[in-house]
């Protein structure tokens, strides 16, 4: 699966959990935001382009199709230290035109999530 360039500015890698795409980005001086914490942005970066590997990835069991975004909503629960931040995406319903997913990153603790986004996007299939 290719990711977006944003996944690569992020440092960003793709894991395989249990058949669903998981990615994980190491903590760095590009991701740096108040010291010793990860920027929010980098965070909801790498949100975004979790629910996007999701997305085409169970997109690609029924024939593919291009995403645009709709919107982005993304709550903040715990501050990011420096290690690595994974994050998933679910796809929570998968319509012909629109799809929501909903996704979290952690650190540690999968149960313990420092951050979560609701998305929708808008679908092009063919």
């Amino acid at each position: 699966m290719k990711l977006p360039p944003y996944a690569e500015l992020l440092g960003a890698t793709l894991e395989w959990e249990n058949g669903l795409p998981v990615l994980a980005m190491p903590f760095s001086h590009a991701v740096l935001g108040r010291p010793g914490f990860v920027q929010g942005g980098a965070i909801t970066g790498l949100i975004e382009v979790a629910a996007i590997a999701a997305l085409r990835h169970q997109l690609a069991g029924e024939g593919g199709g291009r995403i645009k975004p709709i919107n982005v909503t993304v709550d903040f629960m715990r501050g990011g230290r420096e290690r690595v931040t994974r994050a998933a995406g679910t796809v929570t319903r998968l319509g012909t035109r629109i799809a929501n997913v909903e996704a979290i990153a952690w650190q540690d603790d999968r149960t313990k999530p420092i951050a979560a986004a609701r998305m929708n996007y808008l679908i092009v299939r063919g």
